[in-house]
């Protein structure tokens, strides 16, 4: 039995899968990936082959060389690595499971399967088990994304009694809007000790009000250290700075929102910011727009994001 791990919280980085031109996966990137999160942005949870990291578009044995090389880069200097092991397969998402033991990771996370979806509650849990119970050593996360899977069972609901059902169950990535339901997770679990891991992250501060433990997310990569900022001033209990931090971290969001942001964005703003090549996503995603990656740019600047040295004075869009 691997020891007891400690409790997932703060920024977690829901990491990229780097591509070469011709769409395969760029390992030779991974070792500058994790200096750059550590001693850039102040990053060191990372959640492996989700949403961002295009997970469910790569093959089994890609999803298992990614996870391996994300642990061994990462040793001695990431706190925390979660692989996301779910799968329409229960078969393979065990096989994930396992693997993610293997090589020593530090917890796995599952969505609901989206093609044949479970209808309710139980049968949810039935999947969830089956899986978890593959990894009996690893702490294991719900990974709530209703907007994704159209699995719309509530989190509130899913997480009544789940220990008993689940034993390894740690907690959950909640990548809602829907507060209720995250804020009722949160009220009715107090005594649980549960990670509550939101990954809405231009909501963070609303979630960080009603009991969130953490977050999950794709801004992380680039703008850690901003939201880094803005969780210090609410744990110092400095509402108005804290304010200003998260509606600075919207400003960029809402820009890009507007010019349809997605995963295939991410990887342009991402190789913009880090100078770490990211390439470009799989099909059936598209590369972003040289126009996207351009007004990223000019926008990133602006609110002094991307500190470069021939920028104007006195910007009044500037956050500071």
């Amino acid at each position: 039995m691997a020891s007891p791990k400690k409790k997932l919280q703060g920024l977690v980085a829901a990491t990229i899968t780097p591509m070469t031109e011709h769409g395969e996966i760029n390992f030779s990137v991974i070792g500058r990936y994790v200096d750059y999160l550590v001693e850039e942005q102040g990053v060191k949870n990372i959640f492996v082959n989700g949403t961002t990291g295009e997970g469910l578009s790569l093959s089994i044995s890609e999803r298992c060389r990614v996870a391996e090389e994300w642990v061994t880069e990462g040793r001695n200097k990431l706190d925390q690595i979660v692989i996301h092991v779910g799968a329409l397969s229960l078969k393979e998402s065990q096989e994930l499971a396992q693997h993610a033991a293997k090589i020593g990771a530090d917890g796995i996370a599952v969505i609901a399967p989206f093609f044949l979806k479970p209808w309710n509650k139980d049968v949810l849990i039935n999947f969830l088990k089956e899986v978890a119970a593959a990894a009996p050593a690893l702490p294991f996360y719900y990974y709530h994304i209703p907007a994704l899977t159209g699995v719309k069972i509530r989190a509130e609901e899913l997480l009544d009694g789940i220990q008993d059902k689940i034993p390894t169950f740690q907690g959950l990535k909640f990548s809602d809007t829907d507060l209720l339901d995250f804020g009722q997770c949160v009220d009715q679990n107090r005594q649980q000790q549960f990670a509550f891991l939101f990954g809405v992250d231009e909501q963070l501060l609303s979630a960080l009000v009603m009991g969130a433990t953490g977050a999950v997310g794709s801004t992380y990569n680039y703008l850690g250290k901003k939201t880094n900022q803005m969780l210090e001033a609410f744990e110092r209990k400095d509402f108005s700075s804290a304010l200003n931090h998260q509606f600075c971290i919207q400003r960029f969001i809402n820009f890009v929102v507007k010019l349809g942001f997605g995963v295939s964005q991410t990887k342009a703003i991402m190789t913009l910011v880090s100078g770490i090549p990211m390439g470009p996503p799989r099909l059936p995603l598209q590369k972003a727009s040289r126009e996207f990656t351009d007004n990223a740019e000019a926008k990133l600047k602006s609110l002094d994001f991307l500190s470069f040295t021939d920028l104007k004075d006195g910007n009044l869009e500037a956050c500071s």
